[in-house]
């Protein structure tokens, strides 16, 4: 299968140029995507480009990861509602510097076809306004760039110069790297086929030459909401922004409506495998066994696989295993959302602290008498050890490394006493 059978195949291909297929049919080529240093870190979504670097990689061509060091001072205005607040020099140099260790995860820098890194502050905050405007300025018409549909949709809500001015610094980066590293296709989402195509019309313009491009659809799911993004905000690739016990169960939380197209969109798992987690999704529905493969594959992916047997052993532990082991970090990660309180560790000494006044003073229950109710319902729990008498306590010995002790009122009320 080429490459773009196997897009086809995934449902990743929206968009292509013309002539694509025999130029990527020649021989190796060099391909580019840019990402938008709009913060420190990459978000889920992003792994559709990512991915389709990857996977023009494996089919034997060149891929160039472009990190937009110049085109994030401007921001790319492309279907947003309104004028992003511009970021200082220094923020995007930081988060280009994360993106930059991000991407690095993903692709091969070594080999015959081997990854490269690109900045384009490299060239845009170099170059003379007045040589930008004669020598890429005068290739379009503002016809021509008021027809396309990412600057069509803002240009009656209000529409600033700058703004305006990214498609043009996009075309350059094309041109440039057509010139300069060989490049002869850029890939990216499908909201950027506008400003990708007024790249290979540069290239025709001012080289002589001819660009190639194709673009990948954006991500949705079936409930309507947009993807990536959960109650507790966005689902980021750093760890230190969403724990990979987080990122874990946001996966293994996808709808059936969903999962057979993000195992294609996001893992490696050939077109045999996911036709069989499918099979076997139509045979036992409630088995979620999909979701599992698509979490594990791509939790690896992202994070390695010591992080996901990390999260794995933590979900085991949050649904009736062995919370002891678990570290004070994992318990952190699993109960993030949890309330804590601190409480001095001399309590639990001796005889350890009465668990009754515990759940007052964690919140989980409003008095001593709900708190005795909880505990003759048989409801309370101190780590996976059930508190079956009102004068139960919970001592060091409860405490998961020797600093927090896991409360537990009925299925879902959790709290964590912090030992200090």
């Amino acid at each position: 299968m080429t490459l773009l059978d196997d897009l086809r195949w995934r449902g990743l291909l929206k968009d292509q140029t013309p002539d694509l297929d025999d130029h990527l049919a020649g021989g190796s080529r060099v391909a580019y995507c840019g990402f938008d240093p709009t913060a420190d870190s990459l978000h889920v979504g992003s792994l559709v480009p990512i991915m389709g670097l990857a996977r023009l990689q494996r089919h034997g061509h060149t891929p160039i990861a472009l990190v937009g060091g110049g085109t994030g001072l401007i921001g790319d205005p492309s279907f947003k509602k309104g004028e992003r607040s511009l970021l200082t020099r220094e923020q995007v140099d930081a988060n280009v510097a994360g993106i930059r260790r991000q991407l690095e995860r993903f692709l091969d820098f070594e080999g015959e076809n081997a990854a490269r890194m690109a900045n384009n502050a490299d060239w845009l905050t170099t170059m003379p306004l007045t040589d930008f405007l004669r020598d890429v300025g005068k290739h379009f018409t503002i016809g021509y760039m008021t027809a396309k549909e990412s600057v069509k949709s803002r240009v009656e809500a209000g529409l600033s110069f700058t703004e305006f001015s990214y498609m043009l610094l996009q075309a350059y980066d094309f041109l440039k790297l057509y010139e300069d590293a060989g490049a002869t296709v850029q890939l990216g989402g499908s909201d950027q086929w506008g400003n990708i195509t007024a790249g290979t019309e540069l290239i025709r313009r001012a080289a002589g030459g001819q660009g190639h491009a194709f673009v990948m659809p954006l991500v949705s799911n079936a409930a309507g909401t947009k993807f990536g993004k959960t109650e507790a905000g966005t689902v980021w690739l750093d760890a230190e922004r969403t724990s990979p016990y987080r990122f874990y169960q946001f996966w293994l939380g996808t709808d059936d409506r969903d999962v057979v197209d993000y195992l294609k969109y996001f893992t490696w798992l050939s077109r045999e495998e996911i036709e069989a987690l499918e099979q076997e999704m139509a045979d036992r529905p409630g088995a979620r066994g999909a979701q599992r493969a698509l979490a594990q594959a791509v939790t690896t992916l992202v994070h390695g696989e010591e992080a996901t047997e990390a999260a794995e052993r933590a979900g085991r532990a949050l649904f009736g295993g062995d919370l002891s082991a678990l570290s004070s970090k994992e318990l952190d990660e699993v109960f993030e959302e949890a309330p804590s309180v601190e409480i001095p560790a001399a309590r639990f000494d001796g005889d350890g602290a009465p668990v009754i006044d515990l759940l007052v003073e964690a919140g989980l229950a409003s008095s001593r008498g709900e708190a005795k109710r909880a505990i003759q319902g048989g409801g309370v729990r101190v780590g996976d050890r059930k508190v079956e008498s009102l004068d139960d306590t919970a001592t060091r010995a409860d405490a998961v490394d020797g600093s927090v002790v896991v409360l537990r009122k009925g299925k879902k009320s959790v709290a964590l006493a912090r030992l200090v």
